[in-house]
């Protein structure tokens, strides 16, 4: 890396592991480094916070390339960015896709009603970039030099196409090293010791408010949605939410809680 997290802006999680809070909406972007690869999680509210993150993360990566792009789930200030990362390996949960197609005049429409310029939302979701790669169960990648992310649909809950990322803080060394649906070798990798391991939510989990149920969230399954997450990460890991401040597994159960009682669920 030719400059630390903190001379970039950005928020260390752990080792390769960092985040920044973009303006107006306090969306988290999340960037895992690899060897010769890395991963954006999330690419902000329009093509200029795209671009933003894509020259923070060039100079984080001492000009190198964003070579993977996770969408945690198709609301505009987490996707409208998308089309800054030319060339990477885009993903989502499966059912995304078509939101980003279908739903384009509504996602816009949405960024309006939130403040976003009509322009700007307008080229945004004409630019609206699709997963290449969609994840129905959960999904192994390898960014090399020891760094193993899992890509796990765990929703629908906040949204129907609800995608959580783990970052394992160390890798088997006989885990394959290609792209593949993670539901055979590879799955239970975790250490016993070492540093824990980072969970980026997206909006199953805020901590900056009350988490949002607009009208594609799914309130009956969203609690089961939380203890898929926990039991993914389990106690000792950082949840970073898709607004706010990481937290603990103990907030995250608490916010189950909550919304289980808020929204009449077991």
């Amino acid at each position: 890396m030719s400059v630390t997290w903190e001379e970039a802006g950005w928020e260390e999680l752990g080792p390769r592991v960092g985040r920044c809070r973009l303006p107006v909406w306090d969306c988290t972007a999340g960037l895992v480094v690899g060897e010769g690869a890395a991963l954006m999680i999330d690419a902000g509210s329009g093509l200029r916070e795209g671009a933003r993150l894509l020259t923070e993360a060039r100079r984080l990566l001492g000009g190198g390339r964003v070579t993977h792009l996770a969408l945690t789930h198709p609301h505009f200030d987490h996707v409208f960015g998308a089309a800054a990362f030319a060339g990477a390996e885009v993903f989502g949960a499966v059912g995304l896709e078509r939101v980003l197609v279908d739903g384009r005049d509504e996602l816009r429409a949405d960024a309006v009603r939130n403040g976003a310029d009509p322009g700007e939302a307008a080229e945004a979701a004409d630019l609206l970039v699709r997963p290449r790669h969609l994840v129905s169960g959960e999904w192994t990648l390898d960014l090399g030099g020891g760094v193993q992310v899992l890509l796990a649909n765990v929703g629908p809950g906040h949204t129907a196409h609800d995608l959580a990322v783990l970052v394992r803080s160390d890798v088997r060394s006989d885990v394959r090293s290609d792209t593949r649906d993670a539901s055979g070798p590879g799955r239970g990798s975790r250490p016993g010791t070492g540093p824990p391991e980072i969970v980026f939510c997206g909006d199953l989990v805020e901590e900056s408010g009350e988490p949002q149920a607009g009208p594609d969230a799914v309130p009956s399954r969203w609690p089961a949605a939380l203890d898929r997450l926990l039991a993914l990460g389990g106690e000792d890991a950082v949840y970073v939410p898709g607004h706010g401040a990481a937290v603990d597994a103990g907030f995250v159960r608490a916010q189950r809680d909550a919304l289980a009682r808020r929204f009449g669920v077991p």
